[in-house]
């Protein structure tokens, strides 16, 4: 699934197709994706002009000039594909807009989303209402690090992946800020030493920008809109690379299981009982 880098990109490529621009014609070309489109879509769209393209957590944001905005989630394979030379199947709602400019939103497997709401009311959406600070915001450091790992029994992982407590991280770059901070995901929360947490602080922004500035990272389906793919999965130092020596010390990167998810970490740099 994209996480927040990958949206950060998809957002940054269509902000300057759109940003200033007229719908002139936005196609629903089925009803529903992983849940019903919003209704009259098309027709609540056409006309509007694109005021500001924004992010929120692993979630896009489009807003126009009627009041409205657009929650865009891309789900597993959601791509929003920027000029494209012939509709696909998967192109399941297209957006035509007055440069002459067409964005199709495919998605394969239909587990993106797409909902139009009030941009006044975007905040109290169910999809954002309860999603904690932005890592890349001003109310993220350590002082919020130590708060929400104080005297928890959850582990490490766990907890930089409750999207309630700090936005948009997900499992690739929560396996490597982890890595960088010397913290095994096992780690409960209450346990991570004072010294830990001063490194995984910056190390969360640090591996977020660097994703971003490398467009993402592409394993599956991801590509920044006009067909860029990713390249931060080059620059992985845990992630998928089981068996495969540490960049720091060679000792072999290992897997293990959290909840159904894997996880990879360095046992050597990452050593369970370290505090």
């Amino acid at each position: 699934m994209p996480e927040l880098p990958e949206v950060e990109t998809v957002m940054r490529g269509l902000t300057p197709v759109w940003e200033g621009q007229r719908f002139t014609r936005v196609i629903a070309n089925r009803p529903d994706l992983r849940r019903p489109l919003p209704e009259a879509l098309g027709q609540r769209l056409t006309g509007a002009i694109v005021t500001r393209l924004d992010r929120r957590a692993k979630y896009g944001l489009v807003e126009t000039d009627r009041g409205d905005t657009l929650i865009i989630h891309l789900g597993m394979s959601g791509r929003m594909r920027v000029d494209p030379e012939t509709l696909e199947k998967h192109d399941h709602v297209v957006f035509e807009t007055g440069n002459g400019r067409v964005v199709a939103f495919n998605d394969a497997r239909r587990f993106g989303s797409l909902d139009l709401v009030a941009t006044g009311e975007v905040t109290a959406h169910p999809l954002l209402a309860n999603i904690g600070p932005e890592p890349l915001g001003p109310d993220y450091g350590l002082p919020l690090l130590k708060r929400i790992f104080a005297d928890r029994l959850a582990p490490a992982k766990a907890i930089l992946l409750d999207q309630r407590l700090i936005a948009g991280l997900g499992n690739i770059y929560v396996c490597e800020a982890l890595y960088r901070a010397g913290i095994h995901p096992e780690t409960p929360g209450g346990v991570v030493s004072a010294a830990q947490l001063k490194l995984l602080a910056p190390s969360i922004p640090q591996v977020l920008a660097e994703a971003i500035a490398a467009g993402g990272s592409t394993l599956r389906d991801h590509a920044a809109p006009d067909g860029t793919l990713g390249y931060f999965q080059k620059d992985f130092a845990v992630y998928g690379r089981e068996g495969q020596a540490c960049v720091a010390c060679a000792t072999p990167v290992a897997r293990i299981v959290q909840s159904g998810r894997s996880s990879f970490l360095c046992p050597q740099c990452q050593p369970r009982d370290k505090t």
